[in-house]
């Protein structure tokens, strides 16, 4: 009794009453199995640290986020080509460009190409965002009912990953469609006015995607917010008839009426891309087409504030689809 080692008492302690009949071999091999779960428990709880430190986390996990953001970006570029988004995005932006360079005729040249070029301020500023929130508006709220949503968070993708892939996937498909379609009237226009017209019209075109992408920032919050598909289409018309009809009168009216100092109009141009958009182009051009293209034009605004305001508009939205989507029941 007094001849059984010590170090037995500690390892009858540790072990089941079933382990008790077990061989030397044996006990050993359950210790070291005891300690590989142990060492794998600790590994565990390592990668649950790493994993709940999101965004303030170990350059592991920023790249881990980086990848999944990749991989859900390439894949939602696919299901566009196939659901031929960029086909139509391209056909609708070669149409309209062709057709402001048609409605100029054959004397289109160096005297006209800035009446054209302010065209396609003036009508793009309806077309481009309506596109970005067409091809938009069903991302998340899509996926959802979908149920391709729910096979994503089954995957080790965090809420950024699957709300930033979704939106950088779409956002190269409508850039694809986009430059298409306005190098096919870029041709045209440089057929008639020449190719130094090219740095102007490829100005127009580079706004037209920085706009769009930051409709579909916006068509993407919404899609988020809602429950429904057909909410989150609401959301999106809403959001054309706003920024696009309804936000410009409400400034103009508002100054106007009581009589407020020059530079509330040029804070209203920031807060609506898509007259970001049309002060970037007029800016360029020493054409102006009067009425609310003169107002904004004739801002104070430096192209540097006016970028960075387009920029705002590019990020602020998809954070706010990221926030939003953490608090969504899928």
């Amino acid at each position: 009794m007094t001849d059984e080692p010590p170090a037995r008492d500690g390892a009858d302690e540790d072990t089941t009453p079933a382990e008790h009949t077990a061989a030397d071999g044996g006990a050993d091999g359950t210790a070291g199995a005891a300690s590989a779960g142990t060492a794998a428990t600790a590994s565990a709880g390592a990668d649950a640290s790493h994993e709940a430190a999101g965004v303030t986390g170990t350059p592991g996990v920023l790249w881990r986020t980086a990848v999944g953001t990749a991989q859900v970006a390439a894949r939602e570029y696919r299901l566009s080509v196939r659901r031929r988004w960029v086909v139509g995005v391209t056909v609708l932006f070669a149409l309209f460009s062709t057709s402001l360079v048609f409605l100029g005729g054959s004397s289109v040249g160096p005297a006209r190409t800035n009446a054209v070029l302010a065209s396609f301020a003036q009508v793009g500023v309806y077309l481009v965002p309506l596109a970005a929130l067409a091809v938009g508006f069903d991302t998340v709220v899509g996926a959802d009912e979908s149920g391709s949503l729910e096979m994503l968070l089954a995957l080790p993708l965090t809420a950024t990953s699957v709300v930033v892939g979704k939106y950088l996937g779409r956002a190269v498909a409508l850039t694809g469609g986009l430059l298409a379609g306005f190098a096919v009237g870029g041709v045209l226009l440089v057929r008639y006015a020449g190719v130094g017209v090219l740095d102007s019209y490829a100005s127009v075109a580079l706004a037209a995607v920085a706009a769009g992408c930051a409709f579909l920032g916006v068509a993407v919050l919404a899609s988020t917010l809602a429950a429904e598909k057909t909410h989150a289409l609401g959301a999106a018309l809403a959001a054309w008839v706003w920024f696009v009809l309804v936000h410009d009168l409400v400034a103009l009216g508002l100054v106007a009426t009581l009589d407020l100092p020059s530079w509330t109009v040029g804070a209203a141009v920031l807060l609506s891309p898509a007259d970001l958009f049309r002060v970037l182009v007029l800016r360029t051009l020493p054409t102006t087409a009067g009425g609310i293209a003169g107002v904004l034009e004739a801002t104070s605004l430096g192209g540097p504030v006016l970028l960075a305001a387009l920029a705002a508009w590019l990020v602020l939205p998809v954070a706010g689809a990221v926030l939003a989507f953490g608090r969504r029941a899928v």
